[in-house]
């Protein structure tokens, strides 16, 4: 006979202990990245996983989450992986399909199952720019979002500079440094970073366009070193780990994460040039 075993389902209340355990605050702002199948099973799945995440901030916390779009980008990694071996055509089949951003409404499928959640909650809302746009939940939700200016993917003028000014925590559930969002403003802050051009498709009074801009050139392939060196730098209570469910946690402080991040940066960066 086959040796069957229970499958230990992680219900919500013991998600909500773990998050507790781990350091999660009544009235956090908590920036949240989230691998849910390195949890193990959870009761249920995303929704029980936000329900969790809610309780442990509490109605005074609010959730962000990233709602990235590259999809509908030509100058994304994401594309170039889409029409890798195509012939024009087909190529250009895919060009004419991409949908403009509608923030109400363009999914974000490659941010996995929590962030969409977040994303469709009654409640929430999301910020304007049409490929690096998050998602909120909560009391501070709207003056997190405010201002996401369309030439800014991740800098002074996108949530993170506002979650750096809130003294928000980042949470990454199951995932490691090298999804760790909030080192991008990092880029933004060192001397002079590099610049290129990005194209997406969005929409001008109804009307489709492609539409063109230069911002800083982001790079996230030294994130899991630079998390590392974080870690192992960081001063007390500036990093915790832990376990919910069977993965692997961290729970960060986003402003020491990125002054690290802006230093660490311009001198590995500098010296790699």
């Amino acid at each position: 006979m086959d040796d069957v075993r229970d499958v230990d389902v992680l219900d919500g209340a013991r998600t909500t202990a773990a998050l507790t355990a781990l350091g999660v605050r009544p009235g956090d702002v908590l920036l949240v990245h989230a691998s849910l199948r390195s949890l193990g099973p959870v009761a249920g799945g995303a929704r029980g996983v936000l329900g969790a995440l809610r309780r442990a901030v509490g109605p005074g916390g609010t959730l962000v989450v990233p709602a990235f779009t590259p999809e509908n980008s030509d100058t994304s990694p994401h594309y170039r992986a889409r029409v890798r071996g195509l012939d024009a055509d087909a190529v250009e089949a895919v060009r004419a399909s991409m949908e403009p951003y509608d923030p109400s409404l363009t999914p974000a499928p490659s941010m996995g199952a929590l962030a969409e959640t977040v994303r469709t909650a009654p409640g929430a809302g999301r910020s304007a720019h049409p490929q690096t746009s998050f998602a909120a939940l909560g009391p501070r939700a709207a003056r997190l979002l405010a201002g996401h200016r369309a030439g800014c993917h991740l800098g002074e003028d996108s949530p993170l500079a506002r979650l750096y000014e809130a003294d928000a925590r980042i949470l990454l559930l199951g995932t490691g440094y090298a999804t760790c969002t909030a080192f991008h403003l990092g880029e933004y802050r060192m001397p002079g970073p590099p610049r290129r051009n990005y194209r997406c498709v969005v929409a001008s009074r109804g009307v489709r366009r492609w539409w063109e801009y230069e911002d800083v050139a982001l790079d996230d392939g030294d994130f899991a070193a630079l998390g590392a060196a974080f870690e192992g730098a960081a001063a007390d209570g500036d990093v915790r780990a832990g376990h919910v469910g069977a993965a692997s946690c961290r729970l960060l402080r986003l402003r020491p994460a990125v002054d690290f991040a802006t230093a660490w940066l311009t001198e590995h960066r500098a010296t790699a040039r």
